[in-house]
């Protein structure tokens, strides 16, 4: 039986069976996929749509959802927050969420304005997270120093989001100190009236 059978065979595979995950994910309006902090770019995939992502130790297949063909396979990313997406591929005309962060950055002041407007020109939608990052610092802080912060960026040539938080914090901090050298400490004041 076995001598039948040997005509038959072939060769066993160089590599064992791959491991994945499957998980579903939306086409976000930058043409990118979201997996573990990083995007991944999911084209000829339509924005808006939804899309499987099989999630193997090394790479990533993006497949269409319903015939499961296979659309794009990336290198998976060591760093979170990493974009793999061409420039070639990238998004430019501004969807109305652009056009919101571009009207909040405009309410913080010129500055924050002009460093957004300079971010979505260099990265296209892809950079609309750190437009929102530079926009809600005006959650917890003043708009002005927001506006500042943004400004010393864009003259040291650092524009990212973490350089306008630690800038801005920066100043804060420098204005609070300014407050404490000119009043006098709780202490000090509860012994005067005494």
């Amino acid at each position: 039986m076995f001598e039948e059978e040997r005509a038959h065979l072939q060769p066993l595979p160089l590599t064992g069976m791959q491991y994945f995950s499957e998980v579903q994910r939306t086409v976000c309006d930058d043409s990118c996929v979201r997996i573990d902090h990083s995007s991944y770019a999911a084209r000829p995939a339509v924005i808006g749509s939804k899309v499987l992502v099989r999630i193997f130790e090394r790479r990533i297949e993006i497949r269409d959802l319903r015939t499961q063909a296979l659309l794009r396979t990336h290198a998976r990313v060591e760093r979170p927050g990493t974009v793999v997406l061409p420039m070639a591929e990238r998004v430019f005309n501004p969807s109305r969420e652009t056009r919101f962060i571009l009207s909040q950055a405009r309410a913080i002041g010129p500055q924050a304005a002009r460093l957004c407007e300079m971010l979505f020109a260099i990265e296209g939608r892809v950079g609309q997270r750190k437009l929102w990052g530079v926009v809600n610092l005006a959650r917890r802080y003043p708009h002005r120093f927001i506006d500042a912060a943004c400004g010393a960026a864009m003259e040291q040539g650092v524009h990212s989001y973490r350089h306008v938080k630690a800038l801005t914090e920066r100043l804060v901090a420098d204005a609070l100190a300014a407050l404490e050298a000119v009043s006098p400490a709780p202490s000090a004041a509860a012994s005067m009236l005494t």
